[in-house]
This record gives C-alpha cells, structure tokens and sequence, in this order.
C-alpha cells in the first residue's frame, strides 16, 4: 500500500527495521484481546514477513505501520485485508495501550476508508469486530459503518460491519 498520512499520522509499510515494535505490539495481551492470540517473538517475525507478501504497488491491501507525525513513535497498526466469504476487504487497526482514547482510531478508519474507496472500485468496505469489543464498534459506528450482521471466523461468531460506497460518497458532500 502506498503510504498516506492523516490530521496526526503517518501510515507506511512496514519494513524489517519495525521487527521490535511489531513484536511489541503482537506480544501485547492488552492489545491483541480482541483480535489474535499474542505471539512469541518468532512467531511475530514469520508474521511479519508473511505481511510482506500483501503489499502490492498501488493498492491499499496489506498490514501498515502507523506513527505519530509529531514524535515519530510507533502507535500502532492499519489494515485493509481479504476476507473470504461474502464481504470482500476490510478495515482494522491495532493501538498500543498508550495512545488509546485519542482519536487515533476513530482517525485511521475516517482516512482509511477514504483511501480504500480512491484506490479501488469496490462498491462496500466491512469492519468484523468481536461483539465484546464495544469500543472499536462504536468507532466503527460514529464513522458510517453499519452493523450488517456476523462473520463466522474459525467457528467464532463476530459482528460485520459494512460502509457503502455511496453512504462514504454522501458523507463527503
């Protein structure tokens, strides 16, 4: 994915100098609660670089890193992913405890979907959330998505959450 920035980030590829902060982050049981089991660090690395394969030149598709502008520091991730089944892609984000309830996530998902919807023709944009995950699901919901039923996961019910290219379209009138 061809990096873009917001109001307060920068998002870019990931490279194999953010090895330690995608550790960080993957080996955080505070972070990955919600979203997978934590990772040892060998696991963190082969992961990382099976993310290297999802970057395409030109598409919004794959795992990024996500900084601060005014510091620099690693906060966190963004993603745009395949999802089998009905949805197509969908949006995600992972944030280090630190810099939770300061818009950073509200922030990724308002440019994220921006992105995704400029680089791509695809009609919708899904969100899957465990239903426990209140937070995020408010974020998803005060950024347009709708809760458009559930995604079935390895045997786990989640919520889907979906963004219609023409209710994105209408929002930015």
């Amino acid at each position: 994915m061809d990096p873009f920035e917001t109001e307060r980030l920068f998002v870019r590829q990931f490279t194999t100098e953010d090895a330690d902060d995608f550790y960080l982050l993957n080996s955080s049981q505070q972070v990955m609660q919600y979203i997978r089991p934590v990772k040892t660090r060998e696991e963190s690395n082969a992961f990382l670089e099976e993310n290297f394969n999802l970057y395409l030149e030109g598409f919004p598709y794959g795992r990024m890193y996500v900084a601060e502008k005014s510091t620099g520091d690693f906060i966190g991730t963004f993603s745009i992913l395949y999802l089998d089944g009905d949805a197509d892609y969908h949006i995600g984000y992972a944030l280090m405890p630190d810099f939770w309830g300061k818009g950073f996530a509200s922030e990724l998902v308002k440019f994220g979907s921006a992105v995704f919807f400029e680089r791509t023709n695809h009609a919708s944009l899904f969100a899957i959330t465990q239903p426990e995950n209140i937070a995020s699901e408010k974020v998803l919901l005060n950024n347009n998505f709708i809760l458009s039923g559930e995604f079935i996961l390895n045997e786990e019910k989640l919520h889907m959450f979906s963004l219609n290219r023409s209710v994105f379209n209408n929002e930015l009138v």
